[in-house]
């Protein structure tokens, strides 16, 4: 039986950290946590906020996933778009998905993210 995700694991080049390091936390707002040394010695970082864990492994020949993406849900979707935009990363709405709000954005190295925010209840 599957009771949850665990993480999702997004690939990066080498040499990278830094980089991803100052977007997750500091402009996503996650934590970075600390990989176990086994680990940690392939390089790369591990972030969390709330239950949702993202990954970044290194790997050589690196191409971003433009296409697959994890899906991070947040409260207060405007001020992440605000966020991300000051940044100097643009972001693209999307109103396909009923009852979200949700925009894509790229982080430093071109991976695709998703956000995405429940709308509130139903209007008459």
């Amino acid at each position: 039986m599957i009771t949850g995700v665990d993480h999702v694991q997004l690939a990066a080049p080498p040499g990278a950290e830094d980089a991803l390091r100052a977007f997750y936390t500091g402009v996503l707002g996650m934590t970075e946590i600390p990989k176990p040394p086994a680990l940690a010695a392939r390089g790369g970082c591990w972030f969390q906020a709330g239950t949702a864990q993202l990954h970044l492994g290194v790997e050589t020949g690196f191409r971003p996933a433009r296409k697959a993406h994890p899906g991070l849900r947040v409260t207060g979707i405007d001020a992440y778009a605000a966020r991300l935009e000051a940044h100097g990363t643009p972001v693209t709405w999307n109103d396909d998905l009923p009852g979200h709000r949700r925009l894509h954005c790229a982080d430093p190295v071109g991976n695709r993210l998703e956000l995405l925010e429940r709308d509130g209840p139903a209007r008459p």
